[in-house]
């Protein structure tokens, strides 16, 4: 990971309340090229997500179009042991993606009817 400076303002920031589990983070992410991405996880209550946070690195334009199987946020998770539908590698390409000004920060919901 390049060197970031986490302090500027235009970071963007994505808060993850993932259900049932309670285990909320915040996600970071600064645009350090045009098409490079850095992303760090904090506040992460989940053990599983704060291994996670140790394995991210930055990510890049074609990593948004990398197969869910290969794609790095979704490796990241299940190398750290996450559940399968943890919604953390999800928001993290959302974030990505907003930073890349590729979309606009809009709230996901799924909603149990």
């Amino acid at each position: 990971m390049k060197n970031v400076s986490w302090d500027k303002p235009e970071k963007m920031v994505v808060n993850v309340e993932p259900g049932i589990c309670g285990f909320t983070c915040i996600i970071e992410t600064r645009r350090i090229e045009k098409r490079i991405v850095s992303v760090k996880i904090n506040g992460a209550d989940c053990e599983n997500i704060r291994r996670m946070s140790e394995l991210v690195e930055d990510i890049g334009l074609m990593d948004l179009f990398t197969p869910v199987a290969k794609n790095p946020a979704f490796t990241w998770a299940a190398r750290a042991g996450c559940h399968p539908s943890c919604a953390v590698p999800i928001a993290i390409l959302k974030a990505v993606e907003t930073a890349m000004d590729m979309a606009i920060p809009k709230d996901v919901n799924i909603s149990f009817k």
